[in-house]
Order: structure tokens, then sequence, then C-alpha cells
């Protein structure tokens, strides 16, 4: 049932696909910039233009072509060329230690900044979305963000480190699962899986544990302590229900992002991407609404109310709390 609200909320608010489309484009285009003038001279010179770089590329292309050519004998050399290519990258790096670093550092500063500002996009979007299964209506995607700048600012502010503790932690776990598994006995391909199935799973895991922090702002009024207390607290939350939808999700994201962008040739990346955090979105407020037992639009003909709807308290009645 959920997913198919969430689907019906994606639909009714798929129009600001686009005005989020844009708004993350041009915060990918400015950070982009300043990662070209201070980072991509050092990946092009000593990483991009190396012998072992180009031997690591051409052995996955290989393998790839391979693969989809159906010449199964000949994948276990390959793989065996790609394994000690990735060798020979991995100790160019370490040759390279102190700018490496030093880059990484200022691409992680650049990916924090950038993260803050399209938090602030996710917040106005999840603010529209809100309103539109609230009182059907259709709020200004620009001026909600400023309406909402401070409060969306702060909760970013809180949310954005922590985020990114959490995928630096992971993506350092997934570079040594790599690392042991291109030097153990494991077949490629049950690597890939490996690796294809912890990643999912990480995301979800983080999706899970945050999906009730902008609801509890936005629809629920909670301040940025009692909504953070509130996200992270699992009581009564069917917290591997949620989970599991999570995994779907992210599995049906990944593999519209692949289809699309190989079937366009990558055009279709400029919708889909901005598509798969508003659908995100429309989850999270759909799973808090039917939590909470609040009605809700899912279009301007059809009402979601639950079993046992909460009443309003006269205080909340005068102050607009639908």
């Amino acid at each position: 049932m959920k997913f198919r609200h969430t689907l019906h909320v994606f639909s009714d608010n798929f129009s600001i696909t686009f005005k989020h489309l844009l708004y993350r484009l041009v915060i990918l285009v400015v950070a982009g910039a300043i990662c070209f003038a201070g980072i991509y001279p050092f990946i092009q010179n000593k990483l991009l233009n190396s012998p072992e770089f180009n031997q690591l590329t051409e052995g996955i292309r290989n393998f790839v072509m391979n693969l989809l050519n159906g010449n199964v004998d000949e994948l276990r050399d390959i793989s065996a060329k790609v394994q000690e290519a990735f060798g020979g990258v991995m100790r160019l790096l370490e040759s390279y230690a102190t700018q490496l670093t030093l880059s990484l550092l200022l691409l992680l500063t650049i990916i924090i900044v950038a993260e803050w500002f399209t938090g602030i996009g996710n917040y106005a979007t999840a603010a529209v979305i809100n309103d539109k299964m609230t009182l059907c209506t259709d709020s200004p995607f620009f001026s909600t963000i400023i309406k909402n700048l401070g409060h969306a600012a702060m909760y970013n502010l809180i949310y954005v480190p922590l985020s990114t503790v959490y995928d630096v932690s992971v993506g350092v776990g997934m570079f040594f699962l790599v690392y042991v598994m291109v030097n153990s006995f494991l077949p490629f391909l049950v690597g890939v899986f490996l690796f294809a199935l912890i990643t999912v799973f990480a995301v979800a895991l983080k999706l899970t544990f945050t999906s009730d922090w902008l609801p509890a702002l936005i629809r629920g009024k909670m301040g940025q302590k009692q909504s953070f207390i509130y996200t992270f607290s699992r009581k009564n939350k069917n917290t591997f229900e949620v989970l599991a939808n999570y995994v779907v999700l992210v599995l049906l994201i990944i593999a519209a992002n692949v289809t699309f962008g190989f079937s366009t040739i990558g055009v279709g990346l400029l919708i889909t991407v901005p598509a798969s955090y508003i659908i995100l979105l429309c989850f999270q407020l759909v799973n808090y609404y039917d939590r909470e037992q609040l009605k809700y639009f899912l279009d301007k003909n059809h009402i979601v109310k639950s079993e046992k709807e909460n009443t309003l308290t006269r205080e909340e009645f005068f102050r607009g709390e639908n």
C-alpha cells in the first residue's frame, strides 16, 4: 500500500522534478568548476595519463565486452589481468600519498558544502510535496526555499556532517573490501555481487534511520532536537518493514538510472536522478502520514484516511494544522 501511495503522490508532484533539476544543476556546475580548477590537474597529469590506470581501464573494458558477447572462457584470464592492473594503480596512489590526501580533503570539503546546499533544495521539495498532500495546493518551489531557509540550513548543518561521516565510513569499508576481494580467490562476479549487495544495504540502512527526520520537521512541526531524537527512536516504527521497502526502492532507482542512462546515452539521467530523490521524499512523507494516522491527498480527487484518524485539538485547529 505504501508503494502504491508513494507512486501516486510522486506522479501528482512530478512537475517539481524540473525545478529540482534546475536547482541541482546550478550547484553541480559551481562545485564542478571548483573541482576542475583545484583537483583535475593532479588527477589528469598524475593518474589518468599513467600506464597503470590505462591498463586497468583497458582490462575492465575487455572484461565487459567479453561478458556482453558471451565469451565466458576468456573472463578468467582477463579477470587476472584486471587484478594485476588494480594492484599497479594502488602502488601508484601510494607514491602520491601527500598530493592525494590534499586533493581528497579539498574534494571532501567541496562535497560537504555542495551537499549542504543540495539539502536545502531537498527540504524545500519535501515542503512543497507536504503542502500538496495536506492542502492540495501547489506551493512555488523557489519561494518555499526562501521561506524555509532558516529551518533547512539548521537541519542540514546537523544532517550533512552525520551523513558524510557515514558515507565516508562505508566508502572506506568498501575500499578495503575491494582490496581484499582482489587479493582473494573469490570469482570476480561473486565479488561484484557482494559489493553491490553491501552497497544497497548500506544506503537503505541510512535511509531507514533518517526517514522520519524531514517529515517530523515539516509535517510534525517538531524542533531540530526533537525531530533528531524522533528519527532515531525506532519504537513502533516497523524498522524491518521500512528497511525492506527502502531496499526495493534503492534497487528500482538503480535499475531505472542504469537503464535510462544507457538507453538514452545519459540524457535520461536528467530526469531519473532528480526523480529518484523526489520519490524517496514522497515515501518518507507517506510513511510518516500512515504511521501517524494522518489523512492526506493522493491527488485532488483522492484522499487517504486512516481507520483511526487523529482528532485535532482546539489549539492545533486554530494554528491551521490539518
